[in-house]
């Protein structure tokens, strides 16, 4: 059985931290981009790929050159997309973080959304070759969940901050978490 490692990488800190990002399309911070820079220096991969939002694609261009694939972006928060979690009605929020399919955001993505365009984004890489992907938070839980089966509670489970690397090995039908370097 062939593996290939695969390597999530969650883009470096944007100029809006601490807001909901999803399809706001803010930049990224120049110590951001250098620390997605340095957390792929040791990779060896073929394929470097980006979500199409500018504080991904940023990130990866300092990398190499990147190919876009708009399928790994962010969650669309919506109507919350840009504000900062105080911002918004606590009631709401709440049952979004617990339930993010029965409760999305106001005109926003509901979870299973992200998970199927996820899914068909990896259906999409090559087989065998060693592939990067500059993504965002959100892209790299649905990840854990297609190809490891964590649920909802378990995927929360991963620290993820800004520049994170998650690595699988993947194979045919199935992969394993190879490792997490935060």
């Amino acid at each position: 059985m062939s593996m290939a490692p695969l390597y999530l990488m969650r883009h470096g800190e944007p100029l809006l931290a601490g807001r909901m990002l999803g399809r706001t399309d803010c930049d990224v911070t120049a110590e951001g981009i250098a620390r997605c820079r340095d957390q792929a220096r040791g990779l060896e991969v073929r394929h470097l790929l980006s979500s199409d939002l500018l504080r991904a694609r940023r990130c990866a261009e300092a990398i190499g050159a990147a190919g876009i694939d708009p399928r790994w972006r962010e969650l669309d928060f919506g109507a919350w997309d840009g504000l900062a979690p105080a911002e918004i009605d606590p009631v709401a929020l709440g049952a979004f973080w617990q339930d993010p399919d029965a409760f999305p955001p106001p005109e926003g993505e509901c979870w299973s959304a992200l998970v199927a365009r996820v899914r068909m984004a990896l259906a999409d890489l090559p087989d065998d070759d060693p592939t990067l992907i500059v993504t965002h938070g959100g892209a790299m839980r649905a990840a854990l969940h297609i190809l490891c089966g964590l649920d909802l509670k378990a995927i929360w489970a991963f620290d993820l901050p800004y520049g994170a690397v998650l690595a699988f090995h993947r194979w045919k039908g199935g992969a394993q978490i190879a490792g997490l370097w935060p």
